[in-house]
């Protein structure tokens, strides 16, 4: 049986990440802003099998070296509630605002999916949160394979939830993203983030 409890908090904690304007996001943002969400797509789904391929090899390297060293599992716990809580500090420090992002002027479905793809693989912060943060959420007592089907479900639903919000917002969401608004965004992403560090810790 997998442990709905480690599974329903996984939730809030990617979904405060996956929310906070980043790499992925922003680029959802500004191909919704230019040619709608329906031509969207494609970047969206090279970027959820980046972001699958990335879940995958750390989840898989994790698992093996607790599998041979069980007692790095306490080890990466803190340094998963540690770099939780550094992230939030991090969301309560950004100032806001949207970064620039490259305009794009080709925009055919292989060249928007290995766009949102290269994105995702080369989002340092992607492979930072998920090696550091998974193994907090995988009970050792249990089959590692399904905990580990239902993260990266979890964690691509979560993807694919907040860019679509990201790029069906357009020009809206646009206007939605000044400045006070994404210190707002991001202190309350923060402050779930560090709410959650801080449960790792203690758990």
């Amino acid at each position: 049986m997998l442990d709905t409890t480690l599974l329903l908090l996984f939730v809030p904690t990617f979904f405060a990440v996956a929310i906070t304007p980043g790499m992925c996001m922003l680029l959802a943002l500004s191909l919704g802003m230019s040619i709608g969400l329906r031509r969207t797509l494609p970047m969206m789904a090279g970027e959820l099998l980046g972001v699958a391929t990335v879940a995958l090899a750390a989840v898989l390297g994790v698992a093996a070296l607790l599998l041979t060293h069980p007692m790095l599992f306490t080890a990466l716990k803190l340094a998963g509630g540690a770099y939780l809580i550094y992230l939030g500090v991090q969301a309560w420090r950004a100032k806001g605002g949207l970064a620039k992002t490259e305009a794009v002027t080709d925009v055919s479905r292989r060249s928007l999916m290995m766009r949102g793809f290269s994105t995702a693989i080369a989002n340092p912060k992607g492979w930072a949160f998920m090696v550091s943060l998974l193994p907090p959420f995988i009970n050792q007592s249990q089959p590692l394979a399904p905990q580990m089907t239902a993260l990266i479900a979890i964690i691509l639903m979560c993807e694919f939830s907040c860019m679509c919000l990201y790029a069906s917002g357009g020009s809206g969401l646009r206007r939605l993203l000044r400045q006070d608004n994404v210190q707002i965004l991001n202190r309350i992403s923060g402050t779930v983030m560090m709410a959650l560090g801080v449960w790792l810790w203690m758990s």
